[in-house]
This record gives C-alpha cells, sequence and structure tokens, in this order.
C-alpha cells in the first residue's frame, strides 16, 4: 500500500520530485534519468514507470534550470531507442517461455495479448504508435522478438518512433510546461497526459472484450 501511495504522489507532484532530484544530484541528473527511460523501454518487467509524464516535466524543469535542453534530447533518445532494441532481443533469445503463467506479478499474459491486438492492427508501425501507449510502450519491442520480425525493420521503426516519442514530449515541456496556467495546474496537467496516453489501451480492451462476448 505504501509503495502504491509513493507511485501514485510521484506521478501527481513530478514537478516537485524532479527539482528536488536535480537540487540533490546535479549532473548526475541526467544518468538517473537515462536510466530510467531505458528501464522502462527495456526491461518487461518496469512497464510501471513513468514515460510520457516524465518526459515532459523534465522538459519543463529544464526550461527553468541550468539543465541542457538539447543534451537531454540526445541522451534520453538514445536510452529509448537502446531499450528497446534490448527488449527485442530479451524477446527474441527468451521466448514465450516467461509467460507460462497466467497470473504473474509483473510479466502478465494479458499485457502480451494485448500488444498482439495492437501488431495486428497496426503491423510493424506498432513500435511507433506503441511509444505513446503505456505498458504496450514496454511490450510492443519484447513481442517483436518472439515473433522474429527482420531486426532491419524492427530497428527503423524503433529509431522513427523513439525520436518522435522523445522530441514530442520533451520539447512540449520545454515550450509549454513553464506558462503560468500549465504551471499553476500543473498536477492536472500531467493527470490529462496519463489519461490521454491510457486511452487508447482502454479502447483497446474495451473492444476485446465486447468482442469475446
Amino acid at each position: 500500500m505504501e509503495l502504491i501511495k509513493t507511485f501514485i504522489d510521484l506521478f501527481l507532484h513530478l514537478d516537485r520530485h524532479l527539482t528536488s532530484v536535480f537540487e540533490n544530484y546535479g549532473l548526475w541528473t541526467y544518468l538517473i534519468l537515462f536510466l530510467i527511460i531505458f528501464c522502462e523501454t527495456g526491461l518487461v518487467v518496469t512497464p510501471f514507470l513513468p514515460g510520457d509524464s516524465l518526459l515532459f516535466g523534465v522538459g519543463a524543469l529544464a526550461a527553468g534550470t541550468s539543465l541542457n535542453i538539447g543534451w537531454l534530447f540526445i541522451l534520453l533518445s538514445i536510452a529509448a531507442i537502446l531499450g528497446d532494441a534490448v527488449n527485442y532481443w530479451i524477446g527474441h533469445l527468451l521466448g514465450p517461455k516467461v509467460f507460462q503463467r497466467e497470473d504473474g506479478r509483473f510479466l502478465k499474459k494479458e499485457y502480451l495479448d494485448r500488444t498482439h491486438r495492437f501488431y495486428e492492427k497496426y503491423g510493424g508501425k506498432t513500435i511507433i504508435f506503441a511509444r505513446f501507449v503505456p505498458i504496450i510502450r514496454t511490450f510492443a519491442p519484447f513481442v517483436a522478438g518472439i515473433g522474429r520480425m527482420r531486426y532491419g525493420h524492427f530497428a527503423l521503426y524503433n529509431i522513427v518512433g523513439g525520436l518522435l516519442w522523445i522530441s514530442l514530449f520533451l520539447f512540449g515541456g520545454y515550450f509549454f510546461g513553464n506558462i503560468p496556467v500549465v504551471k499553476q495546474n500543473f498536477t492536472l496537467v500531467i493527470l490529462g497526459i496519463i489519461v490521454v496516453s491510457i486511452l487508447p489501451g482502454v479502447i483497446e480492451y474495451a473492444r476485446g472484450r465486447a468482442r469475446a462476448a
């Protein structure tokens, strides 16, 4: 319960936490952010880490501090692209064996099934679209590895999707995060980003349930 409360507080007051991290760790903030984005995209056991909202918050933080937006874009783009690449090869090497249990604590088979439905609808472009959908973002490269998608195709989608994702939210936060109305309602903005991000997954899940019924 305490862990859940901690995560909720992290999401709702992301601006305060990011400011605190920067004040306490200085240049190490770059490495911390790199690792969070890498793990969120590269490890199937950490789909719960912040993604879209974190990037927006980091962009807003960079606009008001000495954090360099150029270096952030380069480092976080590398983290996102490298994370998906690692995730692909984990899926390629391990295959579906890790999903033998239906009720795994982190590796839930329903996540895998949901991602499969995205592939059925969008094909290889799922790698790009999935960047903007939490959970699907983490599982899409893994499923691509399981399905033996040709790595050349995957790499192209990975690079394009990674650059689009990072640039949209990072620069969105940089240019709009400190507008007075946004800054004064930052929690609501973050909630809005989260809702919009998960909406496609909710719709897809509802459609799946309707088809099953």
